[in-house]
C-alpha cells in the first residue's frame, strides 16, 4: 500500500477495502483523467492481493473469482490480481516477477502480477 501511496500523490485516491456489494475489494485506486470530450473523470482500477505460503497451492483461482465479481460490481470491464510468493523456495524477484493476462469465464481480461 505505501508503494501504491507514492503513485497516486498529486491527485489520486487509494482506497483499501473498498465495499464493493457485501463483501471487500482489496484496493480500488481513482485517479482523475480526462475523457473523450476533455471532461474531467475518474479513472478507476481494481485490485485483489493474495499470498502465496509456504504449504499452500497455487492462489490464482480463487483470487479470479471475487475479483470478477468486484468488477461486475463496480462495472468495471478489467482488473488486477497480484500475487505474493512468500514461499521460501520461490524464486527470486527477477525471475518470478511476471505479468500475465487470464480471461475470466465473463469475458473480462485480468492482469495477473505474480511478486
Amino acid at each position: 500500500m505505501a508503494f501504491l501511496h507514492r503513485l497516486v500523490n498529486g491527485g489520486g485516491h487509494l482506497d483499501g477495502e473498498y465495499a464493493a456489494g457485501s463483501k471487500r475489494l482489496d484496493v480500488l485506486v481513482r485517479w482523475p483523467c480526462k475523457g473523450p470530450q476533455g471532461e474531467r473523470q475518474m479513472q478507476r482500477e481494481a485490485m485483489e492481493l493474495q499470498v502465496r505460503r509456504p504449504g499452500e497451492s497455487n492462489p490464482l483461482p480463487e483470487g479470479l473469482t471475487p475479483l470478477d465479481q468486484y468488477l461486475d460490481r463496480l462495472t468495471l470491464p478489467t482488473g488486477v490480481l497480484v500475487i505474493f510468493d512468500r514461499r521460501p523456495q520461490a524464486p527470486e524477484w527477477k525471475d518470478r516477477g511476471t505479468f500475465t493476462q487470464a480471461t475470466r469465464p465473463s469475458g473480462r481480461q485480468v492482469t495477473v502480477l505474480r511478486a
